[in-house]
Order: C-alpha cells, then sequence, then structure tokens
C-alpha cells in the first residue's frame, strides 16, 4: 500500500509512495510519533534527478528486509532538499560537521527533539544494516550519550553566529579576490580546482564585472578559458543545448548528467554577458541554445519552468546521451559517421562507460552545414531513445533565475520569445506562488505547495522582476518586487547584520539557517543585497541601499579567504563600487528612437547597471523617471549615478560614448 507521501505534490516524494518503507513527510506529526514509540528519526534528503538517491533507494528502500528494519527501528522521514532547503541547510551542515563531507542522498539520525546525533550521505545495503545495527544499539544503551551528542550538535551549529562587517568591501578586497582566483584557476583546462569541476557561474560573474572596472586582462582570461572549456566538453550538451551539472573529471568530458534549471538559468546569463563583452560567437551560440533548451524542455503548461531532467534513464545514467562510433556510422552512413566521430571525440575505447562516449566539440566545424545536417539527425535519433524523467514541480527561486536570464536573453539577442516566456513565468509566479501577500516556493500543475518561501526565493524572483522590467518597461515588475523585498527587510533580516535564510515567522528549526556563501545557486544573502541594491537604484530608497550595503560588508573578509564561494557577493559588490549606474529612458515605447536608445543600455557591460524605460510622466511608479522627459521632443537617456545625472542624450551612439565615459572614470 502507499505510504504517506502518497498525497505529496514533489516528485521526489511521489517517487517513495509505494516503498514498504512507512515514510513520513517533515512536520511535527513525525515527531510526535517518534516520542510517542521512543524511537530515533530516519531523516533522508534528496532530490529528485539525483543518482545516488536513486541508486540507495533501489538498494534499500525498496528492499522489504531493509524497509521492515527502518519501520520497526526508527520513524522514517523522507525529504525533498528541493522543497526543502532549510531543512537541508541544517542537516547538511551538521553532516560535514560530522563527516567532512556532504552530499546527497543525505542519511542523519535524530532524536524526537530533532537533533542530529548521527549523520552520513549514500550508503551501500550492507553497511547501511550494520548502521542501523549500531545506531539501536546506541540508541538503547547509550541513550544518554546519544541525546548529549544531539544537543552538543546543535549547540555548535547555534553558536555559529556570523556577525556582519559593516565597512564597505574596497577596490583592493575585490582585486585580491581576482588574484586567489587566478592561483586556484587550472590552466590547462579551464574552471577552478580539480575534480569534481562545478561550473562557477557566480564567479564568472563576478570576474567579468572586476574586467570592466579594473580593464585588466587577467580577470576575463579566466572567464574566456572556463567558458571555452565548459562549451566544448562533454558538461555541454552538443546536440541539444543545456549544461548538465557538473563534470567528474577535469576535463569537461564526463558529466553528471542530471540538467539543473538553476545551472541553465546561471550559465545563461554568464555566456550572455561574456557575449556582451566580448562578441565571442562561441559565447552567443550557447546562450541561443541554453535558452532554447529551457523553453523546449523544462517549459511547463502552466508557463514556469521545471526544476530538472533526471541524471538517469531507465534506471541507467546517461543512456539518453552517449554514442559509440558504430552508432554514429549506423545513424549517418560511413562517412559522415566517421567525420561525426572525429569531431565530436567518439573513440573506440570511449569516453563513458562500456565503450560508449559523450559528445565534445573541441574545435569549430569545418563545413557548417553538413554540421547542421548531422547534429539534425542526431538529435532526432536521440529523439526515439527512451528519455530522463522530469521533475516538473516549480520552483520559485529558480524561475526568478530564468526570468532574469531570459529577459536579458530575448533582449540582447533579439528573441521575443525568451522576453514573452520570462513574463509567463512572472504571471505564475504572480497569480500561484504569492499566496496572502507572502511567497510560496513551489507548485505543480498549478497547484502550489505548502512550504513557505525561504530568503533565496524573495531575493532571486525579486532579481528577476527587476531585470524583466527593464527589458519590458512593465512598472508591476517594479511594485511586486517591492512588496517581496520589503518582507526581506521585515522577516529575513538579522540583529547582527545580513539575512537569516527562513523568516523569523515561519517554522523553527533546531537551528535557524543562515548562510553567506554561495553553492550551486547565489546564496540567499547575496541574492538579496544585489536585488536590494537593484530597487534602490530604481527608486532612491536609501533604506534598501543601506541594507545591501550592510549585507555585502561580509564579502570583503571572503575575497582573500573563499572567492569561488562568494561570486555573487562579489559581482553585487562590483555594482556597489560602480554605483551602480542608473540608465534611465524616456519616450514611447513604439518610437524607434526610444527602442535605439534602450537597446544601447541593454548592452552595457557596467556592472549591474540598472534600467528604466517609461514614457513622460511614469515617474510616479519608477522615480528614476520622475522629472526626466523628452529633449526638444525626442526620446532621450540619462545615465546617472545616485539619481544625479550627466546631460541627456538623444543620439544612442552618444548614449554608447556616454556609458563608455563613465567605465573610464569609474
Amino acid at each position: 500500500m502507499p505510504n504517506r507521501l502518497a498525497d505529496a505534490t514533489s516528485p521526489y516524494l511521489l517517487q517513495h509512495k509505494d516503498n514498504p518503507v512507512d515514510w513520513w513527510p517533515w512536520g511535527p506529526g513525525a515527531f510526535e510519533e517518534a516520542r510517542r514509540r521512543d524511537v530515533p528519526v530516519l531523516l533522508s534528503v534528496g532530490y529528485a534527478a539525483c543518482h545516488w538517491c536513486h541508486v540507495m533507494a533501489h538498494e534499500s528502500f525498496e528492499d522489504p528486509e531493509t524497509a521492515q528494519r527502518m519501520n520497526e527501528e526508527f520513524v522514517c522521514i523522507k525529504v525533498d532538499r528541493e522543497e526543502r532547503p532549510d531543512v537541508d541547510a541544517v542537516y547538511m551542515e551538521a553532516t560535514q560537521a560530522m563527516t567532512g563531507r556532504g552530499g546527497w542522498p543525505m542519511t542523519a539520525f535524530l532524536t524526537p527533539d530533532a537533533a542530529p546525533f548521527y549523520c552520513g550521505t549514500y550508503f551501500p545495503r550492507p553497511q547501511f544494516h550494520a548502521l542501523i545495527t549500531g545506531v539501536v544499539r546506541a540508541w538503547q544503551e547509550k541513550r544518554d550519550a546519544v541525546v548529549d551528542q544531539g544537543a552538543q550538535v546543535v549547540a555548535a551549529l547555534a553558536g555559529k553566529e556570523i556577525a556582519a562587517p559593516t565597512a564597505p568591501v574596497t577596490a583592493e578586497q575585490l582585486d585580491a579576490a581576482v588574484d586567489v582566483l587566478h592561483r586556484e584557476y587550472d590552466e590547462a583546462r579551464g574552471g577552478f580546482g580539480g575534480a569534481p569541476k562545478f561550473p562557477p557561474s557566480m564567479v564568472l560573474e563576478f570576474l567579468l564585472r572586476s574586467h570592466v572596472r579594473t580593464g585588466s586582462a587577467a580577470a576575463l582570461d579566466l572567464v574566456t578559458g572556463t567558458c571555452e572549456a565548459m562549451a566544448r566538453g562533454g558538461m555541454y550538451d552538443q546536440l541539444e543545448g543545456g549544461f548538465a551539472r557538473y563534470s567528474v573529471d577535469t576535463d569537461w568530458v564526463v558529466p553528471h548528467f542530471e540538467k539543473m534549471l538553476y545551472d541553465n538559468a546561471l550559465l545563461l546569463r554568464a555566456y550572455l554577458h561574456w557575449w556582451r563583452a566580448t562578441g565571442s560567437p562561441l559565447a552567443r551560440r550557447v546562450a541561443a541554445q541554453t535558452a532554447d533548451f529551457m523553453l523546449s524542455r523544462l517549459g511547463t503548461a502552466e508557463g514556469g519552468f521545471a526544476s530538472a531532467l533526471d541524471a538517469d534513464t531507465d534506471g541507467v545514467e546517461g543512456a539518453t546521451y552517449v554514442w559509440t562510433p558504430q552508432q554514429l556510422r549506423d545513424a549517418l552512413g560511413e562517412e559522415d559517421g566517421r567525420w561525426a566521430a572525429e569531431l565530436f571525440g567518439v573513440t573506440e575505447q570511449g569516453t563513458f562507460e562500456a565503450g560508449a562516449s559523450t559528445l565534445q566539440l573541441r574545435r569549430d566545424p569545418d563545413d557548417e552545414r553538413r554540421f547542421a545536417a548531422v547534429t539534425d539527425r542526431l538529435r532526432a535519433l536521440r529523439a526515439e531513445r527512451p528519455q530522463p524523467a522530469r521533475d516538473d514541480k516549480v520552483v520559485a527561486a529558480w524561475n526568478g533565475l530564468a526570468v532574469a536570464a531570459l529577459a536579458e536573453a530575448g533582449a540582447l539577442l533579439d528573441q521575443p520569445a525568451y522576453v514573452a516566456a520570462a513574463e509567463s513565468a512572472v504571471q505564475l509566479l504572480r497569480d500561484v506562488h504569492v499566496v496572502d501577500g507572502r511567497l510560496r516556493r513551489t507548485s505543480r500543475d498549478g497547484v502550489v505547495g505548502d512550504n513557505a518561501g525561504v530568503l533565496e526565493d524573495y531575493a532571486d524572483v525579486a532579481e528577476g522582476l527587476l531585470a524583466l522590467y527593464g527589458v519590458t518597461g512593465d512598472t508591476a515588475h517594479v511594485q511586486l518586487a517591492g512588496e517581496l523585498l520589503e518582507t526581506v527587510l521585515t522577516r529575513f533580516a538579522a540583529d547582527s547584520g545580513g539575512f537569516h535564510d527562513t523568516p523569523d515567522d515561519g517554522e523553527q528549526l533546531v537551528v535557524r539557517p543562515r548562510d553567506p556563501t554561495d553553492g550551486a545557486t547565489p546564496s540567499g544573502w547575496s541574492a538579496a543585497a544585489g536585488a536590494l541594491l537593484s530597487y534602490a537604484a530604481l527608486t532612491g530608497s536609501s533604506r534598501h541601499r543601506e541594507a545591501a550595503a550592510g549585507a555585502l560588508g561580509l564579502y570583503g573578509q571572503l575575497a582573500s579567504r573563499a572567492p569561488r564561494f562568494a561570486g555573487w557577493g562579489l559581482a553585487v559588490a562590483e555594482a556597489l563600487l560602480d554605483g551602480p549606474v542608473e540608465i534611465a529612458v524616456v519616450g514611447a515605447a513604439d518610437d524607434p528612437a526610444t527602442q535605439q536608445l534602450q537597446a544601447v543600455s541593454l548592452s552595457s557591460v557596467r556592472p549591474g547597471a540598472v534600467r528604466a524605460v517609461g514614457a513622460p510622466g511614469e515617474g510616479e511608479q519608477v522615480p528614476l523617471l520622475a522629472q526626466r522627459g523628452l529633449v526638444d521632443g525626442q526620446a532621450a537617456a540619462y545615465v546617472c549615478r545616485g539619481f544625479v545625472c550627466d546631460r541627456p542624450v538623444t543620439d544612442a551612439g552618444q548614449l554608447a560614448a556616454a556609458l563608455t565615459v563613465a567605465s573610464a572614470s569609474g
């Protein structure tokens, strides 16, 4: 019979609804049951696209003998980390503290008061059985020690209070971050550090902004080397576009095949900005293909974007994507098959498993027409293979990232469909995720979930709204962003500076999570600082600007210590150091002159530049436009800092020159 997960909306939880394990969802009922039975809690945290989560499920959670032991000795709770990042954050910190590493599936044993006393990640079934035996024996024979261990862990986590320095981040600190990143850069292969290699999206944004400020080639070289390597390796889907989660090797050859919305949204924006800075044809192609992938494979019927494509196909990781030389010859014929194998790096030995290879594109094809015909054929044949499952829940934060990326991509690449997709996602967020003035984290099939939004949800959705406003001029986006950021200031702000990841009026866990460092996505802390700064630049609000500046102080310390995990905070600090520049374009929306000025404003590489566009008189909704009118009846652009503006210009070339001068003098 289905267990208590049968009514869940999370695809990950629904994957476990028919397990013989009597799973409970996270909630007070499970802990009340543990107290009633006087047994520990076994907490298992994962997500739908996670390969090793599937492995542990098949080995242990679907095994009747293992399930019987779990049911007899524990109250078992299953959590989707993407629905409950707060729960995941608390117990992942405990896992890393106890074991020195983390990952999913995460397995934690808790007291009935939710205190963790033993944690780990994936356990093969024999080890899992031995672990169950050891935990049960400790609970029965050394109860006081177990409870004390849990209390000590909670105390240690709670004692890690973060005091945010109030001193502003300096140019010297930002330059020091670039120096550290240069030392950690892999000169031979691109990227930072060793295997596994993750896409450093937020670091790329910081380096691009640093390059604009300093004019030094060093920062841009790191971006170019990394973006080239990722786009030409097996982590990038050479047939369809879109990036896998990470590369298991240092050469970007073999990916972990899950494709996440957040990675692709962040990388779309990074490649778009790399193209804007350099004009690289590769950057433009990857940006467009990634946007197309997001629309075609992750778009939902309700207008939002699904969370991920699974790593596995019918239980086999990567089965949809890899090829052998013989498969290429069978698909394309002898001549084209050999040509494709050489071009894509498909060898008889293989680069993956069982002689199969991922597709790489280490050089540009010498025949574009032939290349297009070959990729069209391979893409069509691959579509006939079994496909990975899709986690179709809509996560507010990740949709906010997608909105920002698609809005900018639509404007810069002249693709109205991308902007329309961003507007549809915002409409879903507005209509479904905003409930009684507060943001819910997830929805599925147009039905909102119960889980409250966390800091990154509010911040990333606000960021997306402000980016979309800069493209469309729809002031409703600024209004909703302001409402979300008001909640950030009143419910998430910490007394010691910065922000908590959860609101002060929500469910209180054993520790209230608070982390300024980036993971796979910008931290809620740095994302909030960025959205607050942009909103302040549009509205002139000193309250929002001061909150942003205060939150950024911590990143001056992280600049020389751990810049790889503070990329978005450092990128926002670059924007603050630059003003940020405010560009107001005033004119009728259908006036070609207005459109030309707006296009130039969007093409500006200024760090964190904020853009407002509207007809004369719209300053009531967006103060940056207030008292800024046409010039001699013509559309005009104003380049400002802190609402102090240069002389307005009416010519697109003059605006480009003004922004260039601003860059040189900034």
